[in-house]
């Protein structure tokens, strides 16, 4: 299993846009606003880091009013 948290901006005055519409990708398990740099954080699940990948390409880069995004991967100790 990988996981992703991902930090996305949008473009001024999308964010309520671009919420809703991330609540439709399946893989994002949690989803927050944010004060600061980024406007919206998504924890993703996916089998494996491929898969995470795909997913922040074509369905989270994909939405209408992302501007950018940074994905950050979990790790096991």
């Amino acid at each position: 299993m990988a996981v992703g948290f991902v930090l996305i901006s949008t473009a001024p005055a999308h964010e309520h846009e671009v919420y809703n519409e991330l609540l439709k990708v399946k893989e994002i398990v949690e989803l927050h606003p944010l004060f600061g740099e980024y406007d919206l954080i998504a924890k993703v699940e996916a089998p494996d880091f491929e898969k995470l990948g795909e997913i922040v390409v074509k369905k989270i880069r994909s939405i209408k009013g992302v501007v950018d995004t940074k994905t950050l991967t979990g790790t096991k100790f």
